[in-house]
């Protein structure tokens, strides 16, 4: 399982992430560590708790990490 750190400040963001995780060919699971979500769900991505960053979980290749990883940039959280 491959991660990263996001932060979503608008409305827009998530909307913009949701539709980016939706052009994958793999599962993104977006969350907590008790609690995930599918990065494809706009209803599910609502439910998250925003006011602190989420962790973006992958299960596939590493060119697959690298690029998803690189179009949701502005959303990446340091450390």
């Amino acid at each position: 399982m491959r991660e990263f750190r996001v932060r979503f400040c608008s409305f827009q963001d998530i909307q913009e992430f949701v539709e980016l995780a939706g052009m994958e060919s793999f599962p993104i699971l977006v969350g907590n560590d008790s609690y995930q979500v599918a990065g494809t769900s706009f209803m599910g991505m609502f439910s998250l708790d925003h006011s602190k960053p989420l962790q973006v979980m992958m299960n596939c290749s590493q060119e697959e990490f690298e690029g998803f990883r690189r179009k949701a940039a502005r959303f990446l959280v340091c450390n």
